[in-house]
């Protein structure tokens, strides 16, 4: 994956639904060009899927919770639990003193307190901590310019990866 490749990327996060002409435009390439490499990224599973994104306090989620799951056993067995909760938007194996992290969205802290005990009820959960959110500065995807291992060594010392794309192009 080049500089290019992480610009398209930059360029459909900020909006999927622009043409593969404005892409091109926007990264130097023509329509064609821009429309191949989206394709081999889809191929390649860097694009994983397509989304609107839509505003969780509009739709019934304006209760956001993070929640620290402890167990008695590995929890790694247990995705299919959790995912068969839909109000639990992430759910990730961790290391520390819990074992799983879960983000969870629902309208109203009685709701959230449901899901809590749905979530005791998932075989060797012994406990659960959870931090509500009271306001959100900012969210960010996932961001196309962070360097892999390979870039990281060509930007030794620099400053950013802006900096090592920008000396990419000279």
């Amino acid at each position: 994956m080049d500089h290019i490749d992480r610009a398209l990327l930059a360029q459909l996060q900020q909006d999927a639904t622009q043409s593969y002409a404005a892409l091109g435009q926007a990264v130097g390439l023509s329509a064609g060009a821009a429309h191949e490499r989206v394709r081999k990224l889809r191929e390649r599973g860097i694009i994983r899927r397509t989304t609107a994104e839509v505003d969780p306090a509009a739709v019934g989620g304006g209760v956001l919770a993070y929640v620290m799951v402890d167990s008695t056993a590995w929890m790694g067995d247990s995705a299919d639990d959790f995912a068969a909760l839909p109000e639990i938007l992430e759910a990730h194996i961790i290391a520390g003193s819990a074992s799983v992290l879960v983000k969870i969205r629902t309208a109203t802290t009685e709701q959230l307190q449901d899901v809590l005990r749905r979530i005791y009820a998932i075989d060797g959960v012994s406990g659960t901590q959870a931090t509500v959110v009271l306001e959100t500065f900012f969210e960010r995807p996932v961001s196309p310019r962070l360097p892999g291992p390979a870039a990281s060594a060509a930007i030794a010392g620099s400053d950013g990866w802006d900096n090592a794309v920008q000396r990419d192009e000279a």
